[in-house]
C-alpha cells in the first residue's frame, strides 16, 4: 500500500525565488515521489526554465513578489503528465490519415468502409492504411485478397493488421509486387497460402514482400501525420512518450519539427535496429535536444511477433492452431550479439516479447549479458503477455523493466483464451505478479494499436474489465493494481524505465512543469468514471494548451 501524504508548510519545498514565470493555483493536486509517496498540494510555483519551482499546501503562503502570470483552476485536479511508455508516433499519425479500419465490427463493414475511402481518394496510387481484427470481426478466419477484391480490385490495397504484425494484401498489390507460390519467405516471416496460392496475408518479416513495394508517404504528408499524432497525444494528456522502433525517417521528421519549433510533446525514441541507431546517434546516445524534447537513447528489437496472428512465440503449440507455435524472430546467440552490440555503446535494449518462449529466451539473454555488462542497464521487454509463472521472478532478479500495455488485457481477454486455454493463462498480463515480484513496471498503450488514452489503461489496470464492464469481477482478478501503483506505472514507473526520473514523471522541484488538469478526482473513482475523464488542459514545460501546429 502507498502512503498518502499531505504537503505542509514544514515539508514545502525551497523558498520560491523573488521572481518565477508563474503560479498555477486552487489546484487538488497530486504527485508521487521516487519513493512512491503520494502528495497532495493546492498551488504550484513554475519557474522561467519551465520547471516546478515549488508546491504549495492550502495554508503556505503564495509569493508576493510580481509574477508572470497566475492561474485560477477553480478547484480542479490535477496530475502530472501521463507517459506512455510505448507507442509508435509516426504510425499514430499516418493511420489517422490513412484508411483506419479499428473501428469496424465486421467484414462487410470493414469492405464497405474500404468501398468509400477509394471513392473519396480517386488520385490514391495504392490504398493504404490499417486497424483491422479478424477477431473483432467474428470472422473464424484470417482475411484474404478475396475478401479485398470484394471491396477493390483496380487499385494496389495495402492494409496492416491492428497489432502491426500481419498484413493484408488485394491481388492487384500482390501482382504489383511480384507475390506468386514461388516468392521465398524471408526468415521469421509466414505467407499464407490457399488453394496452392499465396492467400494475401503476410505475417511478421513476410510483409516486406509487399510493403518493400508500397510508396511511401511525401515529406510533408509525414510532417502532417507528425502534427496530428502530437494533438492526439495532448488531447488525452500524454506529455511523453517512448516512441518504439523510430526509423531514420522518422527521426527526419521529429528533427524538422523541433526545428521548426513544432516539437512539444516529449520524445524517448527507441530505434527500429541497430542500423537505424548507429545511423542517427552514432556511437553513444543523443543528448536532450530542444529543451529535453528528444533524445534517442535506446535501440527496439524482436523477439517474436504477435498473438493474435499467432506469431507470438510459445513453449507450446496453440490452443486453437496445434501444429504451429508461432515465430522466433532471432536466434539466440543473434539477439544476444545484437543487445551486446547497443550495450556495449550505452544505449538501452528494449526487446519485444510477447510468447512465454520469447519472454524466455530474453530472460535468458539478460542473465548472460549482465555478467558483462554492468553498472544500470535498466534491460526492458516490451508487452511480457505470455509469461510461463516459472520465470516470472526472472524480471526482478536481472533488473528487466516489464513495460505493459493495460488496455491489451480486456482487448485481448477471449483471443488470448482461444490461443493458449485456460490452463497456461497463469503468467498472462500479469502486471500484479510484476508488481509483488518488485518488478520495475512501466505502462503505455502501444497506440496506434490501442488508443492512447491513459485513462482507459488506469481503468482496465485496476479493473481488468473492458468500457462494458466485463468480465464481471474481472479478467485474472489477481493480477488487478490498486491505483496508486497504476498512476506510478503512468508516471514515475514510465519516466524510470527511459532514464528520464530527473526530469519527468513527478511534479517535484527540479522535474519539468508537465502536467494535465482534468475534469475529475479519479482516486477513488469507478473505472467507469476514470474511462470517462476529460482532459481539460495540458501542459508541458510549463506551457499552456500546447497544440502541435500544421
Amino acid at each position: 500500500m502507498r502512503r498518502l501524504v499531505i504537503l505542509a508548510s514544514a515539508t514545502a519545498a525551497l523558498a520560491a525565488p523573488a521572481l518565477a514565470d508563474g503560479l498555477v493555483d486552487n489546484v487538488n493536486g497530486y504527485t508521487l515521489d521516487q519513493k512512491g509517496a503520494v502528495q497532495r498540494f493546492t498551488g504550484l510555483l513554475i519557474d522561467r526554465q519551465g520547471k516546478v519551482s515549488r508546491l504549495y499546501a492550502a495554508k503556505d503562503k503564495r509569493p508576493t513578489a510580481a509574477l508572470d502570470y497566475k492561474l485560477d483552476a477553480g478547484g480542479k485536479t490535477l496530475l502530472p503528465g501521463l507517459i506512455d511508455a510505448h507507442g509508435h508516433v509516426m504510425d499514430l499519425g499516418l493511420q489517422a490519415l490513412s484508411l483506419d479500419l479499428s473501428d469496424t465490427a465486421s467484414l462487410a463493414e470493414a469492405q464497405d468502409k474500404l468501398r468509400r475511402w477509394a471513392a473519396d481518394h480517386p488520385n490514391l496510387r495504392w490504398i493504404t492504411g490499417g486497424g483491422w481484427n479478424q477477431e473483432r470481426w467474428n470472422l473464424g478466419r484470417m482475411p484474404t485478397a478475396a475478401d479485398l477484391d470484394a471491396a477493390v480490385s483496380d487499385r494496389p490495397v495495402w492494409l496492416m493488421r491492428v497489432d502491426g504484425h500481419a498484413g493484408l494484401a488485394n491481388s492487384e498489390a500482390l501482382r504489383r509486387a511480384g507475390v506468386t507460390a514461388k516468392s521465398v519467405t524471408p526468415p521469421g516471416g509466414r505467407m499464407e497460402m490457399a488453394g496452392g496460392k499465396p492467400s494475401g496475408l503476410f505475417v511478421d518479416a513476410a510483409t516486406e514482400l509487399v510493403g518493400t513495394v508500397v510508396p511511401p508517404p511525401l515529406p510533408r504528408e509525414l510532417d502532417q501525420a507528425f502534427a496530428r499524432a502530437q494533438d492526439m497525444l495532448i488531447a488525452r494528456g500524454v506529455t511523453a512518450v517512448a516512441d518504439m522502433g523510430t526509423t531514420v525517417t522518422d527521426w527526419n521528421v521529429m528533427r524538422r519539427a523541433g526545428d521548426a519549433g513544432r516539437l512539444s510533446v516529449r520524445i524517448m525514441s527507441y530505434a527500429a535496429g541497430i542500423d537505424a541507431m548507429t545511423a542517427v546517434a552514432g556511437t553513444a546516445p543523443t543528448p536532450w535536444l530542444y529543451d529535453g524534447r528528444l533524445k534517442m537513447g535506446g535501440v527496439k528489437l524482436y523477439a517474436d511477433g504477435a498473438l493474435g496472428s499467432r506469431g507470438a512465440w510459445l513453449k507450446a503449440p496453440y490452443a486453437d492452431a496445434p501444429r504451429e507455435r508461432g515465430l522466433p524472430l532471432l536466434a539466440d546467440a543473434k539477439l544476444r550479439n545484437l543487445m551486446s552490440r547497443a550495450a556495449m555503446d550505452g544505449f538501452q535494449v528494449a526487446v519485444h516479447a510477447i510468447g512465454d518462449a520469447a519472454n524466455a529466451q530474453v530472460l535468458d539473454a539478460v542473465a548472460e549479458l549482465n555478467d558483462t555488462y554492468k553498472g544500470d542497464r535498466r534491460w526492458r521487454i516490451e508487452h511480457a503477455q505470455i509469461v510461463d509463472p516459472a520465470d516470472l521472478p526472472r524480471f526482478a532478479k536481472g533488473g528487466v523493466i516489464a513495460s505493459m500495455q493495460p488496455v491489451h488485457a480486456p482487448s485481448d481477454r477471449l483471443m488470448a483464451e482461444a490461443r493458449l486455454g485456460p490452463a497456461r493463462l497463469q503468467g498472462a498480463y500479469a502486471w500484479g505478479t510484476m508488481v509483488r515480484n518488485h518488478v520495475p513496471l512501466a505502462f503505455g498503450s502501444d497506440f496506434p494499436v490501442e488508443r492512447p488514452d491513459p485513462f482507459a489503461g488506469l481503468a482496465a489496470a485496476i479493473s481488468r474489465q473492458d468500457e462494458a464492464g466485463q468480465p464481471a469481477g474481472g479478467w485474472l482478478p489477481a493480477e488487478k493494481l490498486d491505483f496508486f501503483s497504476a498512476l506510478a506505472a503512468y508516471t514515475t514507473g514510465a519516466a524510470y524505465a527511459e532514464f528520464a526520473e530527473d526530469r519527468i514523471g513527478s511534479l517535484t522541484p527540479g522535474h519539468f512543469a508537465d502536467f494535465v488538469l482534468i475534469d475529475r478526482d479519479p482516486f477513488g473513482a469507478d473505472p467507469a468514471a476514470i474511462r470517462a475523464t476529460r482532459v481539460i488542459e495540458t501542459w508541458i514545460g510549463g506551457k499552456r494548451n500546447v497544440l502541435a501546429k500544421r
